[in-house]
Order: C-alpha cells, then structure tokens, then sequence
C-alpha cells in the first residue's frame, strides 16, 4: 500500500480537508476515526459540521481512548483510515490519566503492522509558537512532538499544511501517491 501518512499542521491550516481529499483518492472503503468527544455545544457543533463537509463516503468511527484497538477493528472493513486528530487523543489520554509515550507507542507498533489498510494520520504541530508559560501546556507540546517525530518514522509519507497547501516533508508528493495508489488498485 505505499505506506502510512502523517498530516502536520497548525489550526484552521486546512490539514483536515487535505487528508479528507487525500484519503478519498487512495482507497474505496475509507473510514474517519474521529478522536473528538463531543462534550459541550461548540463541540457538538464543530463535530456536525466535520460530519456535513465529508457527507457520506467515510464511515465514521467514533474513538477518543483506544485508537490502536479501533485501527485494527477498522482494518478488517476499510483500505484507509483517516484519524483525526492526534493531538486530541493525547489530551483524552491526559485527561484520563493514561502513559501518554505507552499509548504512542502502542499506536507505532499497530501501524507498522497494519498491512491491508493504509492510515493517514492528522495532528496539529504545536511546537511552531512560544514557549507555553505553564508546566501542563509543556508537558502537551513536548508529548506531540515526541509522537510526531516517532510517527514521521514509521509513516512513508509526511506533510506539513500551511494556509491549505501541502508541503510534501516525506514520500511521494501527493499527486504522485494518489497515481501510485491507483495502479496499485487495479493490480
């Protein structure tokens, strides 16, 4: 399948919407892991809009915890898994006390196994801005990028999103992965 993909990029960057696309050319069955809880009104929001830009052609899987054991659960229904967002399942973990370096590693030990499902990964990088000033915010931004250098080692295509443009950091560019991916389908 080509490898894994990592999509990096900060806030309204439009790495969503290039890994929705991405993710839509490189299989027929695609999933979206959604990492999100929807735990008051402007996430309720943000989570049904997320739902109505993508319309029906993803199935939705909806897993804030146990992202590895969904991955493999997905894998048997679906050639790509979009999970968005990393960064929101480190803060699940977090919040529910969970080894934050335990879980990404288990994440990095699936995904090398994983051979009949191609995962894209989306995460925001955080360690672009200042130096948060408190020790929890350090503790977040020095745990995703731990989780992002560890993923750029595994995945066999990495991108940084900036004002809705790729920047290929790993791999094919896209257009060359999506051509690939489609002879390897008829194959």
């Amino acid at each position: 399948m080509g490898g894994h993909v990592l999509v990096l990029g900060g806030a309204r960057s439009g790495k969503t919407g290039f890994a929705e696309r991405l993710s839509m050319h490189l299989g027929d069955r695609p999933a979206y892991l959604a990492t999100a809880e929807a735990l008051d009104n402007e996430m309720r929001e943000r989570v049904a809009t997320h739902q109505r830009s993508r319309g029906a052609r993803f199935a939705t899987i909806e897993e804030p915890i146990e992202v590895p054991t969904a991955l493999i659960k997905a894998s048997k229904d679906h050639d790509v898994i979009l999970v968005d967002c990393l960064t929101l399942w480190i803060t699940n973990l977090l919040g529910s006390g969970d080894d934050v370096a335990a879980a990404m590693e288990e994440l990095a030990s699936t995904l090398t196994q994983l051979k009949r499902s191609r995962v894209v990964l989306v995460s925001n990088e955080v360690g672009l801005g200042i130096v948060p000033d408190n020790a929890l915010a350090r503790t977040f931004r020095d745990l995703a990028g731990a989780a992002h250098q560890r993923l750029a080692e595994i995945c066999g295509h990495v991108y940084f999103v900036a004002a809705g443009l790729p920047l290929t950091m790993k791999g094919l560019a896209p257009d060359l992965l999506i051509e690939t991916a489609q002879v390897e389908g008829e194959a």
